[in-house]
Parts: structure tokens; sequence; C-alpha cells
């Protein structure tokens, strides 16, 4: 008891600090794209550049975390295809919208999971309901303001986004059972530099010369390492919804940065449109959705397993 409660602690922590480095990733990406990188290569570089430093870490220091059975590298290596497509449409929707209206947006993915777990036989609740229309009209609202001036290619690039987000957390999550989440986070960077590596490369954009300020890109790696390093501990620890609940504080760190940093401003029927989204994803809190299990009962999902017993797979620590 004691050990899962220490297990169920580390995994809150995890959860937070994911959602403190998710909500720097769009502030550092918009800084980038200001400067003259193309969204492209902003994914590109950043997800390379994030998956090549861990690689080297784990080569040197933790080599043991190499290790990954085939079922499990392939269900890495659909999660960060998914998650890397899903990239690119976020920053092509972060380059035509403000930090604070993409990032509401992208927050919806908590229910956009809810809907993935309906498809695994779980029935819709009257709540489930309810927080689907409070965040239609938060949408509504959100984007209707001066509506000849909101992009809805970048609000649907963003919500797409969202939903490609949404879709790979619960892959991750049944790999995460069997793989520490090192070796989870490295291969599904590495997936998704393979994806999204070859579409920058063969798209013509090239990032500024060196005289350009590639901090903030350099900040953007960081913070993606570190993000997707605590967002799995989080996953593996919790589960997908509750490190999802948690991670929706991302939202509040994007908007508060990008007030004080960016100098970005929402119109008050905006506010309105916010705060109805934020309710809708905090009313999952509430939701009746019966405890994820230890091995994740998916339907979709049953091929991803190990060839072995994983208690006898020594990764030279603790998962």
């Amino acid at each position: 008891m004691a050990i899962r409660r220490q297990s169920h602690k580390e995994g809150i922590w995890a959860a937070l600090a994911s959602a403190l480095f998710l909500g720097l990733t769009p502030i550092f990406g918009k800084q980038a794209i200001n400067l003259g990188f193309p969204p492209l290569m902003v994914v590109a570089l950043r997800t390379s550049l994030a998956a090549f430093f861990l690689l080297l870490f784990v080569a040197i220091f933790r080599r043991p975390y190499l290790y990954i059975y085939p079922a499990g590298l392939l269900g890495c290596g659909l999660a960060g295809a998914i998650n890397g497509l899903g990239s690119i449409f976020y920053y092509l929707a972060l380059q035509r919208l403000d930090v604070s209206v993409g990032q509401l947006l992208y927050s919806l993915y908590p229910v956009f999971l809810v809907i993935w777990l309906l498809f695994e036989r779980q029935a819709p609740s009257r709540l489930t309901y309810f927080r689907l229309f409070l965040s239609t009209v938060g949408v509504v609202l959100l984007t209707a303001i001066q509506s000849a001036q909101v992009d809805w290619k970048g609000v649907a690039w963003m919500l797409a986004a969202s939903v490609l987000y949404a879709i790979h957390l619960p892959i991750n999550q049944r790999v995460l059972y069997d793989i520490p989440a090192p070796t989870v986070t490295m291969y599904t960077l590495l997936a998704m530099s393979a994806v999204s590596l070859p579409i920058a490369l063969f798209s013509g954009q090239k990032p500024p010369g060196l005289g350009a300020s590639w901090n903030p890109l350099f900040l953007l790696t960081l913070v993606t390492v570190l993000s997707r390093l605590t967002l799995f501990l989080g996953v593996k620890r919790l589960g997908g919804i509750q490190t999802a609940l948690l991670s929706i504080s991302e939202l509040m760190v994007s908007i508060i940065v990008s007030h004080v940093w960016l100098h970005e401003t929402l119109q008050p029927l905006q506010w309105v449109g916010a705060i109805l989204l934020g309710t809708s994803i905090g009313l999952i809190a509430l939701e009746k959705i019966r405890p994820e299990l230890r091995r994740p009962n998916s339907n979709l999902l049953r091929w991803l397993k190990p060839p072995d017993d994983p208690t006898k797979i020594s990764w030279g620590g603790d998962q």
C-alpha cells in the first residue's frame, strides 16, 4: 500500500511537471516562429534534437534502456508517428493563432481522450454530453469574436493536433505497462522525428542563418525532452485520464506567460468562452469512469504485449 501511495504521488508530481513544461512549449515555439523559423522546421529541429540528445544520454549512461521488444517498438512508432503528425498541425496552427487561443483549443484533448474510451465500450454519461456542449459553445465564443479575422484554417489545424495528441496517449499507456518511461520517450521521439524531419526537408523551408537567435529553439528542445519524460512517467503511474486531467494546468501556464511575455490579450466574450472550455475540461474529474487497470483492457491495443514475462526483463533500474 505504501509503495502504491508513493507511486501515485510520483505520478502526480510528474504530471504537474509535465504541465509546466508543456505550457512553455507554445511560448518558445511562437518565439522561434516570430524570429523567422518556419513552422515545419521548428517541429523537425526541436523533435530531432530532443531525440538525439536523449538517445545520446541513454547510450552513454543507461544503455539497458535501449532494449525494447518488437511489439513495444511498433507501439512507440505508431504513437510517435501520430503525435509527430499532430505536432506539424500544432505548429502550423501556432503560426496563425495567438498562443492563448491556440492553447485553449489544444486543451480539448482530454475530451477527445474520453471519446476514445467510449470506443472502448465505456458508455457515455449525461455529464459527458453536457461537457461536449460546454466545449462547443466555448469554442464558438472563442472564435466568433471578429469572425472576419478568425483564421479558421488555424483553428482546424489546432483541433486536429488536439485529436492526434489524445489518440497517442492510450497507445503509449499500453506500452508503458511493460517498458520504462525513458525508453518509451526515446523511441517515441525518434518516431516523431522520422515523420516530421522528411516533411520539413521536402517542404523546402529553411531555418534562418546563424546570425538569428536560436535560443528559443534550444529552450524548446529542452522543454520537449523534459515534458515527454514527465508526461510518460505520469501516464505510467496514474494512467492516461488522470494525467490528462492534471495536465490541463498547462493551459493556465501558457495563458499567463503569453500575456506577460508576448503581450497577448483576449476579448471579454473570448474569456467567457475560455471559462466554458475550462469548465468542460475540468468536469472530467466528476466523470464516473471505471478505474484504469494496471494492464489496460483495450480491445484495439491487445496486440501490444511482450513476448515474455516483462518482470523477467532487466532495464537496469526501476521502471
